[in-house]
């Protein structure tokens, strides 16, 4: 049995999202990921446990917009719980044991080259367009760029520069003040249901709070979506659970209802 969960904002919250979102009074936070000798992002305690014992029953993988550099900052998947799996760089690359596996990036590569406009051509083509964002521009690996906002542009239209971005083999989502631009090829659905394959097993449920996971949601049977996300704010979609809780405790509503499917089809 295969569950998959995106980690910022859906799992993991880092002091920027905690003081967004809000930390509920009595809520037990445990450090998970540590940045330059600092804790920077958290769990609640009882989310910690629950996917402890999910990781004992069942084939965990996380699945996040992350680097596997950045992905590696989590001390939970380097010293506490061994993973079979991991989709890091939104899909561009998945672990297996800890390692790359290279079979798929060779796939990547191959899908890139035939079916988007390179990251050069798309940057220039967003820029003579006219569109210029105040704040930090980001490269990921030659993969997909992002910026870190400032401020929003004046008449800033989301889905017409998704409409322009989709001419070019690409897509944008935007997550909190990131600003993602990500090509066609470079799925998070793709990399989980390569793995699904590999392995023979069914993506049991699944959970995400941005547009760039709802293809991966797609091939899950359960879908959750915490209430405070890019999802849950623009998207009508059927077949998506939100929580009722919002911030960390949805992530911690998230794992307790991975864990009760996990027990229910043990118990069957």
């Amino acid at each position: 049995m295969i569950f998959a969960s995106d980690l910022d904002r859906t799992l993991v919250y880092s002091k920027r999202a905690l003081d967004e979102l809000g930390i509920p009074e009595g809520m037990c936070l445990k450090p998970v990921e540590k940045k330059d000798g600092r804790w920077v992002a958290y769990m609640t305690e009882s989310s910690f446990s629950t996917l402890k014992e999910l990781i004992r029953h069942s084939v965990f993988i996380p699945v996040t917009t992350r680097t596997t550099e950045q992905f590696n900052r989590f001390t939970i998947f380097t010293e506490d719980f061994q993973l079979k799996y991991a989709i890091t760089t939104n899909g561009a690359t998945i672990l297996h044991q800890g390692e790359q596996l290279e079979e798929w990036s060779k796939h990547i590569f191959q899908k890139l080259a035939m079916d988007s406009a390179s990251l050069e051509e798309l940057l220039a083509v967003v820029q003579r367009e006219g569109y210029h964002f105040e704040g930090q521009l980001k490269q990921v690996e030659n993969l997909f760029f992002y910026y870190i906002l400032d401020s929003f542009p004046d008449s800033f239209a989301k889905s017409e520069l998704n409409e322009l971005a989709a001419k070019y083999g690409w897509r944008i989502s935007l997550q909190g003040k990131k600003l993602y631009f990500m090509p066609m090829a470079i799925r998070k659905g793709a990399a989980l249901e390569y793995i699904c394959q590999r392995e023979g097993m069914k993506a049991i449920a699944g959970a995400g709070d941005s547009l760039l996971d709802l293809d991966f949601l797609d091939i899950c049977q359960y879908r959750f979506v915490p209430n405070h996300g890019e999802v849950a704010c623009v998207s009508k979609k059927t077949g998506l659970t939100l929580t009722t809780n919002s911030g960390a405790l949805a992530g911690e509503e998230i794992l307790h209802q991975f864990l009760k499917r996990c027990f229910t089809l043990i118990s069957e």
